[in-house]
């Protein structure tokens, strides 16, 4: 088990659509700080506490990414690293599982978490806010849930994620749904984009969707989008 600690380096760029190279603005400046001031066991408690239905349905989701043996999977935005440790089992010692995280404390405890589980096939990434920071060609699914609206440069993110893709590579986006009139306050004053907002960022980034699975997940306040390369 290794770890992939290349700094906070950001790309200053975006590689876009047709190949032309423009600026990028942040489009939610300091939405991640709270991360880097609040204890570890708070965030274990959050994310993996039943009252946070992508926990409750961990196992569907799992079962409808469709990972399996010998696949290659980045759990991206990994946080305390429950469902990186449930794709490590998935893809089993023929697959590898990248734990991509912008905080090393949350690579730490996904380290020590899947080395007490007996995994050796996960492998942690210290990303920037602008760079998932892995290899190109390297993975077969990105897997990204409660993360989209967290991203402060989505362009140079998912740029990164394309170039990380296999041609026949798999993006899946699961995040809150922002819908005026019937998501809760929290979502509509945390998330920045609606699902057709993050559709259209996708879109423009070289990617088209090819499944919305989100009646199956069982999932209520978030969607569950798979995207392909084009």
């Amino acid at each position: 088990m290794m770890r992939s600690r290349l700094g906070f380096l950001g790309l200053m760029v975006v590689l876009v659509g047709g190949g032309c190279i423009v600026a990028e603005r942040n489009v939610s400046p300091g939405i991640n700080d709270s991360y880097e001031n609040t204890e570890l066991t708070e965030w274990v408690g959050r994310f993996e506490g039943e009252s946070r239905e992508v926990f409750i349905n961990r196992e569907k989701i799992v079962e409808l990414a469709g990972v399996s043996s010998g696949m290659d999977v980045a759990d991206v935005g990994a946080g305390t690293g429950f469902f990186a440790e449930m794709f490590a089992g998935k893809v089993g010692p023929e697959g590898k599982v990248y734990a991509v995280d912008i905080l090393p404390g949350f690579l730490e405890h996904i380290e020590q978490r899947v080395a007490e589980a007996g995994h050796q096939n996960v492998e942690t990434v210290l990303c920037t806010n602008r760079s998932t920071r892995l290899p190109p060609k390297s993975v077969d699914l990105v897997f990204m849930c409660d993360v989209y609206h967290h991203l402060e440069y989505p362009g140079s993110s998912l740029a990164s994620i394309r170039r990380a893709l296999r041609p026949d590579g798999r993006m899946i986006i699961i995040d809150f749904d922002r819908i005026p009139g019937v998501s809760r306050d929290w979502i509509l004053g945390h998330v920045r984009a609606d699902r057709l907002t993050v559709v259209k960022e996708a879109l423009s980034m070289g990617f088209e969707v090819e499944k919305n699975l989100t009646q199956e997940s069982g999932l209520e306040e978030n969607y569950f989008l798979v995207f392909k390369k084009r």
